[in-house]
């Protein structure tokens, strides 16, 4: 394998450091971080950049980035400075950048994901909200560019894996696996008044704050399905979800013929980060392997979409097309956000986002200027609802 340049967008994240730590794994032999794009975790992202020394690195804020020439060594050659969106196009568009790791949470990382499938770039992609906006530009500037577009959620990747070795014609289904979230077993109150630290407890795994309120809202399993339809081809009627609460089973695939196909791993995103930097290799990894005697049962059921609706959402966005999956992933980023700033109860963002899927204007989402501007109505509309209604509920039958 030959030396690899990296960049990272959201090195300080959960995504980003796991990278890292996998590329420090992997050995300088393999891989060389290049760039690192960050928001405002300065003294994190000081150390990052004193042990992996890249050539550019990316902050928020002209703030932050003062505060980061405070924090670096001084016996280090320090690195380029780079501010805001721009910046993070500069990381994403590194000249030395093979391959690009978007690891980034929400929008912010749609138009640098973007440009680095326009620069032909490898993506392991971490940020699924950029194929849920616009999964036609992405994937049509990847077919353009000869750009790779590798998948880095458990469940793509493990789909990945899947259909590394079958025929598109005789693939009947794909089959997402969800973990259910922390109110797989409430009941419909229960959710209701649910308070942001309980929806904080995902049951399997460590992650950021918005996915995590995704995961218990069932919504990421959503915006999953959207994003497969955009990796692999699959249509809204192909692609299923199954809860699978222990998380080992990472997703499946049905044959024409019965059979499935399923991967299985430990949960550990290092697993999935590690594929997509090396692919189509496989190195040894330091993860310990998964310990089958151990597995005393796995169980699965379909998913209630009566107590989870945003399911119901995903899918109706997905079919019809267009800019409503852009309209409903920004109104579900501002619905999240105000339901940890507690301005809104857990069940309202489902009613949130449904109420600005049937307010927007859904036109062809065939060129970037499209795409930003539902984004921009969305959100819009979405804060109106939730500045108006605070935590009273939004009249809508996602109730």
């Amino acid at each position: 394998m030959t030396l690899r340049g990296v960049s990272i967008l959201g090195s300080t994240g959960s995504i980003g450091c796991n990278t890292l730590r996998v590329v420090e794994s992997l050995g300088p032999e393999r891989f060389r971080v290049v760039a690192l794009g960050a928001g405002q975790n300065v003294a994190k992202l000081a150390d990052q950049i004193s042990r992996h020394q890249p050539d550019l690195v990316s902050v928020q804020t002209e703030e932050a980035a003062e505060q980061l020439k405070a924090e670096l060594r001084r016996d280090i050659p320090p690195p380029r400075i780079a501010i805001g969106e721009s910046g993070l196009i500069d990381v994403a568009t590194h000249a030395k950048a093979d391959c690009v790791v978007s690891g980034t949470v929400g929008a912010v990382g749609f138009v640098p994901t973007l440009r680095a499938l326009e620069a032909g770039k490898r993506v392991a992609l971490a940020n699924k909200e950029t194929l849920v906006m616009a999964g036609e530009l992405m994937t049509r500037a990847a077919a353009k560019s000869g750009a790779e577009l590798l998948p880095v959620d458990s469940e793509h990747n493990a789909l990945h894996q899947c259909l590394r070795g079958e025929q598109r014609s005789e693939v009947r289904r794909i089959i997402l696996t969800a973990s259910g979230g922390p109110f797989r077993t409430h009941d419909k109150a229960a959710i209701e008044s649910a308070t942001v630290a309980e929806a904080m407890k995902h049951p399997t795994w460590n992650m950021g704050a918005k996915i995590t309120i995704d995961s218990a809202t069932l919504m990421n399993k959503g915006l999953e399905v959207i994003e497969a339809h955009w990796l692999f081809g699959f249509s809204a009627d192909e692609i299923s979800i199954v809860v699978h609460p222990e998380s080992v089973v990472h997703s499946m695939i049905e044959l024409i013929d019965g059979s499935v196909i399923a991967q299985m791993g430990v949960t550990d995103m290092r697993h999935a980060i590690q594929y997509a930097l090396t692919y189509p290799e496989r190195h040894a990894s330091e993860l310990a392997p998964l310990d089958l005697a151990k597995l005393t049962s796995l169980h699965f059921e379909e998913p209630d979409l009566e107590r989870f609706p945003c399911i119901s959402l995903a899918y109706r966005a997905l079919k019809t097309g267009g800019t409503l999956p852009a309209a409903m992933n920004a109104a579900n980023e501002e619905a999240v956000h105000a339901f940890i700033d507690e301005r809104i109860a857990l069940t309202d963002i489902a009613r949130v986002i449904e109420t600005v899927m049937n307010r927007h204007q859904t036109c062809p989402a065939s060129d970037l200027e499209a795409v930003l501007d539902a984004d921009r109505t969305a959100r819009s509309a979405a804060a109106e609802i939730i500045e108006s209604r605070s935590r009273e509920p939004v009249a809508s039958s996602a109730a």
